[in-house]
């Protein structure tokens, strides 16, 4: 009997999702089989369906008028969770959904593994909400709209921090009084759900580098690198929350403290309007003052300094903390780009490579043009791979793993 498994990636204003067939006899390591995937973006604005069958095809893209807000119960009836559902249920047929995945930023100390959703989790899980103020609740609306609408319906919890769970006690740690430490504020790590995918797909494509040392670059608009020893996280740029790090599409990645305590004290600003620094006009925008997507931003290249001192920051800080990825490893063997930029973005990869070259990595240009799984010369001292993320097929992982 075939059934589904449907995988949710909850942003503020977007739900990604994927749909996958599960046969009788299928295990967390079988094979996925994905029947759709798509996304629900410009929620509360313009809202925009778009969904694409396995081989690519378009199975639905409509666009329609904002949808007010409304109340919980008028937001289970008519908000996105509700179009997503009806529309996978119109997908699926006789076809059976046995349970729901969702991508939860932050799992804090507690949670490591995927764990199946009841009413208590809920509450732990909103309890953690200080920690990732801007995406814990958009991890959990979905959770709550489908409480409501399909209280029966199996829903299982995948964390973002729980890849990173194997940190040595010293990589978690903050310099700060040992009471914070007790109350949970400590280096947690993210873009764990990707990493594990990428750390799968090692073992399966490359067993030299799954048993050796590997930095994982995650980079899209948020962005992080991740140091693998033989497939477990042994540190990452991520710290207690996703600001800390690379330089990001509008978050400042790696910042002095001090830096708020100035806003603090001589501008008068207030939690909020540092927060909203912080999160949404910093990084790649905020540097470049034109944009947070690279490909804008390489369409003016060498027409405006501030655009090129943001390519060159991202480029440096990259290097600079793939250095310190080095450091944990006391080595390298291997370089993986993911994720948007790590995906698409050759100019990038080039660049950072090229940073990079004091570590013995050679890239082959025509390789990393051409996109490329092994963009390494035969001579580099560092193999450098691009391979496509799928926290989809994780998350799918988890939930089998979590109802056994």
């Amino acid at each position: 009997m075939t059934r589904a498994v449907l995988a949710l990636n909850a942003g503020s204003s977007s739900l990604k999702f994927a749909l996958f067939a599960i046969e009788k006899g299928d295990t967390a390591s079988s094979p996925s089989r994905r029947i759709a995937s798509g996304e629900l973006e410009g929620i509360g604005s313009h809202p925009h369906f778009v969904a694409h069958d396995a081989t690519g095809g378009v199975l639905v893209d409509e666009t329609w008028a904002p949808v007010p807000p409304g109340t919980p119960a008028e937001q289970a009836q008519h908000g996105p969770m509700a179009t997503l559902m009806a529309w996978v249920g119109k997908q699926l047929g006789d076809v059976d959904l046995m349970a729901v995945g969702h991508r939860v930023v932050h799992g804090g100390p507690d949670f490591i593994a995927p764990v199946r959703i009841t009413p208590g989790v809920l509450a732990r899980l909103a309890a953690l909400t200080p920690f990732a103020p801007l995406h814990q609740p958009g991890s959990l609306a979905p959770v709550r709209a489908l409480l409501a609408q399909y209280p029966d319906l199996p829903q299982v919890a995948c964390f973002d921090t729980g890849f990173h769970h194997t940190l040595p006690a010293v990589a978690q740690a903050q310099a700060l009084p040992g009471d914070y430490a007790a109350r949970g504020v400590r280096r947690y790590g993210f873009h764990g759900l990707s990493y594990e995918y990428i750390a799968t797909c090692l073992r399966a494509r490359a067993p030299h580098l799954a048993q050796g040392r590997t930095i994982v670059a995650h980079i899209g608009s948020g962005g992080s690198l991740c140091a693998l020893q033989a497939g477990r996280s042994v540190d990452t740029t991520m710290g207690f929350s996703v600001l800390d790090g690379l330089v990001m599409g509008t978050r400042c990645g790696h910042l002095d403290p001090g830096v708020i305590l100035y806003m603090l004290r001589e501008e008068g600003l207030g939690v909020a309007e540092i927060e909203n620094i912080l999160y949404h006009r910093s990084g790649l925008l905020g540097v470049s003052g034109l944009s947070a997507d690279m490909r804008d931003l390489h369409a003016h290249a060498g027409t405006s300094p501030a655009v090129t001192q943001a390519l060159d920051l991202f480029v440096y800080r990259f290097a600079q903390q793939a250095g310190g990825m080095m450091a944990a490893l006391q080595g390298l063997d291997g370089l993986v780009f993911t994720a948007g930029i790590g995906e698409h973005d050759a100019t990038i990869r080039a660049a950072v490579c090229a940073r990079l070259e004091w570590a013995g990595i050679r890239i082959d240009a025509q390789a990393n043009a051409a996109h490329r799984e092994i963009i390494s010369t035969p001579h580099s001292a560092v193999e450098v791979r691009v391979i496509p993320t799928d926290e989809e097929t994780t998350i799918r992982r988890h939930v089998l793993m979590c109802l056994g």
